[in-house]
């Protein structure tokens, strides 16, 4: 059973022949092709962990200590 805007939006598009509500998107962007988009995954999920590895953990809690400072003076 339709809830009463339910109905009355069933009513209107029958009336007026044309659908009621938000139009579907449509896709602008440029079609990626699959294989390049999961090498870029696969780099950018080992990444991170590289990075820390390489930065050694007197850097890396540097880094923390100001990415945290950075965090709470936004808020």
């Amino acid at each position: 059973m339709l809830d009463p805007i339910q109905f009355a939006a069933a009513v209107l598009e029958a009336v007026t022949g044309e659908p009621v509500g938000p139009q579907p998107k449509e896709e602008t962007g440029p079609v990626k092709d699959p294989a390049a988009v999961a090498l870029g995954r696969k780099g950018g999920l080992k990444g991170g962990p590289a990075r820390a590895k390489k930065l050694g953990k007197k850097k890396l809690r540097e880094a923390a200590k100001k990415a945290a400072a950075a965090r709470w003076k936004k808020g």
